[in-house]
């Protein structure tokens, strides 16, 4: 089992970790714009674990079409322990050391502290960015993590990408995210947030999803 944490001044948001809140959809942090989907993507153990390995080697960002280039995980000893409880408020973690695991390029996988860069366009929308690793979960029915803005990106705040093996068997991907508006256009225009995040999710979906079903 592994979890993971990280809190860092340098995110350019304040509701670090908000996308764990369970009441996100009904207040979320001031002035940004929710977001929540949730897709069955299949059954069993073999599904979960596959899923969970392509989530944390990046997946649902490049076969989403984004291009990730300069990732530098976090110097030292980063924090593990619970990230946050049932109810989704902070637990504060413990200090340890975690094993480093790479892809088959080479790249580092997720881990919490993780800085990022992504670069691309969705539906002629800009989709660059720094983000960072807020936290990480390797459990053995829950895998995921979260990104916070850390700047260049047209909207501010974080998403989560989160990985359930359900008691009756069934495997279900949820992506949540708020987003604040940047940009001056978009900030005139806040319905390209909502597009530009909806097209963001479908995208997860298909790299991550072979069944491609449809939201429930």
């Amino acid at each position: 089992m592994r979890r993971g944490t990280f809190r860092d001044e340098t995110v350019d948001y304040a509701a670090v970790g908000a996308t764990q809140a369970p009441d996100l959809m009904q207040y979320p942090p001031e002035r940004s714009i929710p977001a929540e989907e949730s897709w069955r993507i299949g059954s069993g153990e073999a599904r979960f674990t596959s899923a969970g390995e392509a989530l944390l080697s990046w997946t649902a960002q490049r076969g989403g079409g984004l291009e990730l280039s300069d990732v530098r995980p976090a110097a030292g000893p980063m924090y593990a322990g619970v990230s946050f409880d049932d109810e989704g408020n902070p637990v504060t973690p413990s200090r340890m050391e975690a094993d480093q695991r790479f892809d088959s390029d080479g790249t580092p996988y997720v881990g919490a502290g993780t800085t990022i860069s992504l670069s691309g366009r969705v539906d002629g929308m800009r989709a660059d960015g720094e983000l960072r690793v807020i936290f990480a979960v390797e459990e053995p029915r829950r895998v995921g993590f979260a990104l916070g803005t850390v700047g260049g990106s047209v909207v501010s705040g974080e998403e989560s990408f989160m990985l359930e093996w359900h008691p009756n068997d069934e495997v279900w991907f949820t992506v949540r995210a708020f987003d604040a508006p940047v940009s001056f256009f978009y900030r005139m225009f806040p319905r390209l947030t909502r597009r530009r995040r909806q097209a963001l999710f479908t995208r997860y979906l298909r790299a991550i999803s072979p069944l491609y079903t449809t939201p429930a």
